[in-house]
């Protein structure tokens, strides 16, 4: 039987959920799925500049995946741009840091949605 999955901490929800190449309708395009932790992981690596250690406790995860993270989240990054795909954000196990984080267009999707945040749907439901 598998380890269970640990939820990972997060302290940014993003308002955008695709970037795609200009010109080319989406429709048109094949996508690369994002999760909110690799996206997380990339800006505490990338663009704040935090080292693998104060990255991994940021999220709540060893250092080991925390690494695993960020590989798997700029291998994805460098795929989009050299093939011209587009990029999707979805959710993933994740828990933000602050509670109030998750208002606006982002709910919980433990129950029939699967577990972690994801983008709720014109329903309203996750």
């Amino acid at each position: 039987m598998p380890r269970p999955y640990c939820q990972r901490r997060i302290a940014f929800i993003p308002s955008v959920t695709y970037f795609k190449p200009a010109g080319i309708p989406l429709r048109e395009l094949e996508e690369v799925a994002m999760t909110l932790d690799e996206l997380e992981a990339l800006r505490l690596a990338d663009l704040n500049g935090l080292y693998q250690e104060q990255g991994a406790r940021e999220m709540g995860v060893s250092r080991a995946t925390f690494a695993r993270i960020v590989e798997s989240a700029r291998w994805k990054v460098a795929h989009v741009l050299t093939s011209g795909k587009a990029l999707r954000l979805e959710g993933g196990a994740v828990i933000p840091s602050q509670p109030d984080m998750a208002g606006g267009d982002w709910a919980c999707g433990h129950g029939r949605h699967g577990r972690g945040w994801q983008r709720r749907s014109q329903d309203g439901c996750a």
